[in-house]
């Protein structure tokens, strides 16, 4: 019992430390598309959820009141998501698949946190396998086109390394009050380019992305260290981005700049305090 307890704690000191997130590593089988698709998704279900319980909140982030969904529209938000699991999504063209995965990705999110309410933290939903499994991310919980897939597989091996696009980051929201913005609606063929240049801005003009403390020090969210690199790879490259959707007041205070001081992230659940 002893010799099992030590070989844990020396398992747990071997852990390198959370410095970064999950690469990006492409499923190949999700590369299929059809640019002459003219097929649009119904994504309404998801929308009138999202005016049900989506509170705008522009100084603290936009809250998702969990604790007051009705049994009838978790009924609807479960049966929106069997529905996108019948879509044959490689028969879409790229903008409807992007909007495909980032729906599926932001609905299947919340399901969980449902599922598991109530809930400090999404962290604390430790469904994914393997010992050390933190999160619900690693954990099978849709099949499409008879794949079974994870929320990590949605996001770095379908979404990020098929679009390599950084505003990504800004669309796929993890129930944390530190995230980017759970969108007030639905994602579509037609809107997401739009809607992922007004989740950068958003975010990025947000304490919650990037702020100057009292003492003059850049903070960043968290999210910019862990993937750092799909935002150029460098600090040089992370300032280079956040100065690209930077205010004007902002983007003056980046100016000159060389590094950031710190990173921050607030992974309480996003629920309405």
């Amino acid at each position: 019992m002893i010799r099992a307890a030590v070989f844990l704690l020396v398992a747990v000191l071997a852990l390198p430390a959370a410095a970064a997130g999950p690469k990006a590593e492409l499923w190949a089988r999700w590369q299929a598309h059809d640019p002459a698709s003219a097929a649009r998704l119904d994504h309404s279900t998801w929308g009138r959820f999202l005016d049900s319980y989506l509170k705008r909140e522009p100084q603290e982030g936009n809250r998702l009141d969990y604790a007051r969904v009705t049994a009838a529209d978790k009924a609807a938000l479960a049966g929106y998501l069997a529905r996108l699991e019948a879509v044959a999504v490689s028969g879409l063209n790229r903008p409807e698949q992007l909007a495909f995965w980032i729906n599926l990705y932001n609905a299947l999110t919340v399901k969980v946190v449902l599922d598991h309410w109530p809930v400090t933290s999404i962290r604390d939903i430790d469904i994914s396998p393997g010992l050390f499994s933190d999160g619900p991310w690693g954990k099978k919980l849709v099949v499409v086109e008879g794949e079974k897939l994870a929320l990590d597989d949605i996001e770095h091996r379908i979404l990020r390394p098929i679009w390599k696009d950084p505003r990504i980051h800004y669309a796929v929201n993890c129930a944390s009050i530190g995230c980017p913005d759970l969108a007030p609606r639905p994602y579509t063929g037609d809107t997401a380019d739009a809607m992922l240049t007004a989740a950068a801005k958003a975010y990025v003009n947000s304490p919650r992305g990037v702020r100057v403390d009292d003492d003059g020090r850049l903070i960043a969210s968290k999210i910019y260290d862990w993937f750092i690199d799909d935002f150029g790879g460098t600090e040089a490259g992370v300032l280079a981005h956040l100065a690209r959707y930077a205010a004007p007041d902002l983007k003056a205070r980046l100016s000159g700049r060389g590094e950031i001081d710190d990173h921050a992230y607030d992974w309480r659940v996003n629920a309405p305090r």
